[in-house]
């Protein structure tokens, strides 16, 4: 898939709902705070990237290791976001360099990820937030069974399990996880049953993970 393909997805109706559920998720989980520097790992077309650079005097930083979906995100930037081209499982920055560290769903598609989180947790000086697939969603059944379809495919669906699994034995705290995108259709019926079902319900087909350096 090309870069200016994926990113226009964002901008059919579904992929808008789906982009703003997920980027409000992931803000509120990370709780930026003003001032406050942001690492995204795994940018990719810097969809997410923008939303936390948009009207945001901060520091902002995408990272990917496909240098043609950088140079997209560097042409569609928003403010004064940074991408460095480089990999999760060595990031090329001083340990502590951002206040905030995120993925999202870059872990997915990372074979070492232990290496990848201890990376992040490196350079993160307060909090990481990842966002996953998850394996017990409707949209694990629609598009991630048998290696996955389209963008999904070769893509790992976690559990909460795993991910506590992952996190054991790291340098963090008060681990937190919130889902969303319960119906990935998108429609009115999605819509609304989005804005009633609590965060808390393990069942949405992405999910924000967050934690706390010490």
């Amino acid at each position: 898939m090309q870069a200016a393909e994926y990113d226009a997805w964002y901008q059919t109706p579904r992929g808008r709902w789906v982009g703003e559920t997920e980027s409000d998720l992931l803000r509120r989980m990370l709780g930026p705070q003003s001032g406050e520097s942001l690492l995204d790992v795994g940018c990719g077309t810097g969809f997410f990237t923008r939303r936390f650079a948009r009207g945001s005097r901060s520091a902002v930083t995408g990272l990917d290791p496909n240098r043609d979906w950088l140079a997209f995100a560097e042409r569609h930037a928003v403010s004064t976001e940074n991408y460095v081209n480089g990999s999760a499982l060595a990031l090329p920055f001083d340990a502590g360099g951002f206040d905030l560290v995120m993925a999202v769903t870059a872990l997915c598609f990372i074979s070492d990820q232990r290496l990848a989180l201890t990376e992040m947790l490196r350079v993160a000086r307060r909090r990481i937030a990842l966002g996953l697939l998850n394996r017990h969603s409707l949209l694990y059944w629609q598009k991630g069974r048998g290696g996955g379809q389209g963008a999904y495919r070769g893509a790992h669906w976690h559990t909460a399990a795993q991910v506590r699994e992952l996190f054991a034995g790291q340098p963090v705290r008060n681990l937190r996880m919130a889902f969303s995108i319960f119906v990935p259709g998108g429609g009115w019926i999605a819509q609304q049953l989005e804005s009633v079902l609590p965060t808390s319900l393990p069942l949405g087909s992405f999910f924000v993970v967050t934690a706390d350096v010490v």
